[in-house]
């Protein structure tokens, strides 16, 4: 029999990780769950090393205050990541009806549905696929961040937003000097154009990379925002909700498809740097944004062309509920 969804009754888990975090909370929210408790989780050795696998003894995996509450689970739990992959199959065997978030990268029948990026290339009877990662970037997302960040509008147009992550795996050959490349290309446009430029770093982005933006674009008009770099930092200033949504176009780094989803998300083009850098997984996802016609690789143009937004969640939250048999 069909249960109706309670916000009271579910749970995000991740380790913390901003990216595991955002996607855990956007797609319970997308469910229904506006008020879910957030949990992060923070494992011990030697389960750390092991999960999503169970050893003997994995109920303390997370400590004693998530193994206690493992005797009143809730009913629906959401992870995300490799350390939430291990809390969901634990809940699940105490009734807990579970979604994953990305590849658990064991059978995916030990949850009740995995929700993974295409680029993974995951497929199974329970497997919700999706371009990109999951968010919360809307048109009510947006105009909201419009009215909370009004103090941008004044700024010059057109508005170039710059998001700047950092290395990866996935890329090859992209360093601190090709950055510096691509920025000065850009800040010469910016000014040949006279619009204004609002850029930030993430805590990923190697000192290099930032004082390439500093070195390349510092005395274009606009708003520069620098990330922490010290562990729990507070970051709450950041603009970069402010900076989607009064941007005329973005310019991205390659290398976080979180940060390439949320840009995507918008109505604006978006164009990336150091595109043809990039190898394995990543590569297949900036191929799918190519064939959509969603992202272009940086030119010296930067010309507007036809944008439709890149948005998943709404129809993935759909298929999920419909899985786990949830009424409204």
């Amino acid at each position: 029999m069909e249960q109706p969804a309670r916000a009271d009754d579910c749970w995000t888990l991740s380790d913390g990780h901003a990216g595991n975090v955002r996607q855990a909370r956007a797609l319970a929210a997308a469910m229904g769950f506006t008020d879910a408790r957030d949990v992060m989780l923070a494992s011990r050795v030697p389960w750390r090393w092991a999960a999503p696998r169970t050893w003997p003894g994995s109920e303390q995996a997370f400590g004693p205050t998530f193994a206690s509450s493992l005797v009143q689970p809730p009913r629906i739990a959401i992870g995300c990541g490799r350390q939430a992959a291990l809390a969901t199959r634990l809940l699940r065997v105490r009734g807990t009806r579970v979604v994953q978030i990305l590849d658990p990268r064991l059978d995916p029948a030990l949850w009740d549905v995995v929700v993974a990026p295409e680029h993974d290339g995951l497929a199974g009877g329970n497997v919700v696929t999706l371009v990109g990662s999951l968010h919360i970037v809307d048109d009510a997302w947006l105009a909201r961040a419009r009215e909370d960040f009004s103090i941008l509008a004044p700024l010059a147009s057109p508005r170039t937003t710059v998001l700047l992550g950092g290395p990866s795996p996935h890329i090859e050959g992209y360093d601190a000097a090709g950055v510096s490349r691509d920025l000065q290309r850009l800040a010469a446009r910016v000014r040949e154009e006279g619009g204004s430029l609002l850029a930030t770093t993430s805590r990923r982005t190697p000192p290099e990379w930032a004082q390439a933006l500093k070195d390349c674009c510092g005395n274009i008009p606009g708003l520069r925002w620098f990330a922490p770099t010290t562990p729990g930092a507070d970051d709450s200033d950041n603009p970069y909700a402010g900076m989607l949504a009064w941007a005329d176009r973005i310019v991205c780094t390659p290398d976080s498809v979180n940060m390439l989803s949320e840009a995507c998300a918008t109505r604006v083009p978006v164009f990336v740097l150091g595109g043809d850098a990039v190898r394995g997984r990543l590569q297949r996802f900036h191929r799918s944004l190519h064939a959509l016609g969603r992202v272009r690789a940086l030119d010296d143009a930067l010309a507007p062309y036809p944008v439709e937004p890149l948005r998943e969640t709404a129809r993935v939250a759909a298929e999920v509920r419909d899985r786990l048999r949830l009424r409204d």
